[in-house]
């Protein structure tokens, strides 16, 4: 800074106006130091910035999964949000692990951001509290159960599931099944929780089909199993846990180019992401907010920032939504 004070014929305190109040400085000289700043390549030094203020203009966010399209419009919108407010959001993908959600939220907390926003892939809540009482706040997302303290983002999964499977015994299914992985994520287990509430409500039995993974090639693995059973042991409805799940089914169904869906197996996935809409037969979904989410994550985090310690925790819950598309009846 002092360099580029001379540069520019200002003082230190000019240059530091310009930085941070750019408003207070007259034309002649802020153009002057803007001048100088570029002709030098000067980069302000945030981490020293950070210290002497006191405070940082980022905001650390963790995510179950960053190849999974819900996760990356989640950002998305807390991105959006984050820019309308002046700070930058920081992106760490736990891999639904949670030593790895630990890590990343050891990290954020050395770093000094100025709080963060949490999928939980299932860290310990009082690692998570004493993130909080150390004075980070944390807003998490998705499992409005995972911290005790804090204020949280979620969807009714409870309701989705039941959503989804009510759907596919409207459109005549009789034996539905529900495919799904990691059933200790809070989101997982609230959706099943709600398929087999609806299945018991109809008196129908719900089969469940347990993947190895939440993505597209464990769906393809799942499908391929369900394919090889004859027609009159195989489910005539499936609900998947997640979109990339009944994507990768549906691969497998036309692969084996023997299950026609919807007429064999009327399918429904979750999240309804971009993709939903462009597969070989177009996927009937359980919609998430994920953009408003994000922003509304983002908020809940400023308030606590603003308001401190004191700040009252709320909590915001979000209604799913049916899409109905090609690959279900009714």
């Amino acid at each position: 800074m002092k360099d580029v004070a001379r540069a520019a014929g200002v003082s230190v305190g000019t240059v530091s106006n310009v930085l941070n109040r750019p408003g207070i400085v007259s034309e002649d000289r802020r153009a002057r130091v803007e001048q100088a700043i570029a002709s030098l390549g000067y980069v302000r030094n945030d981490a020293a910035r950070q210290l002497k203020m006191g405070r940082s203009r980022t905001v650390g966010a963790i995510v179950l999964d960053s190849t999974n399209p819900f996760y990356a419009e989640l950002v998305h919108g807390m991105e959006a949000a984050a820019e309308d407010s002046g700070l930058a959001v920081i992106v760490g993908s736990s891999g639904n692990r949670a030593e790895r959600e630990e890590l990343y939220l050891s990290l954020f907390e050395e770093q000094r951001v100025r709080g963060i926003l949490l999928a939980s892939a299932g860290a310990g809540s009082e690692v998570v509290r004493g993130i909080i009482e150390r004075g980070t706040p944390v807003v998490t997302v998705e499992d409005e159960g995972a911290v005790s303290g804090g204020s949280t983002v979620s969807v009714d999964d409870v309701e989705g599931g039941g959503l989804a499977l009510r759907h596919l015994l409207e459109g005549g299914s009789q034996r539905p099944a529900m495919v799904y992985a990691r059933s200790d994520l809070h989101q997982v287990a609230a959706r099943i929780d709600g398929a087999r509430a609806a299945a018991a409500a109809a008196g129908v039995e719900l089969e469940l089909i347990e993947a190895e993974d939440l993505d597209v090639l464990a769906g393809r693995a799942a499908g391929a199993q369900v394919a090889a059973r004859s027609p009159a042991n195989r489910p005539d409805g499936v609900f998947c846990v997640n979109d990339l799940v009944a994507v990768g089914m549906m691969q497998a169904f036309v692969y084996e180019g023997r299950i026609a869906v919807p007429d064999d197996v009327a399918m429904v996935g979750y999240d309804d992401i971009a993709f939903a809409r462009s597969t070989v037969v177009p996927l009937t979904s359980i919609a998430q907010p994920a953009d408003l989410m994000g922003r509304t994550a983002l908020a809940l985090l400023e308030e606590k920032i603003v308001g401190g310690p004191g700040a009252e925790d709320r909590h915001v819950r979000f209604s799913p939504e049916l899409v109905r598309r090609e690959s279900s009846r009714g």
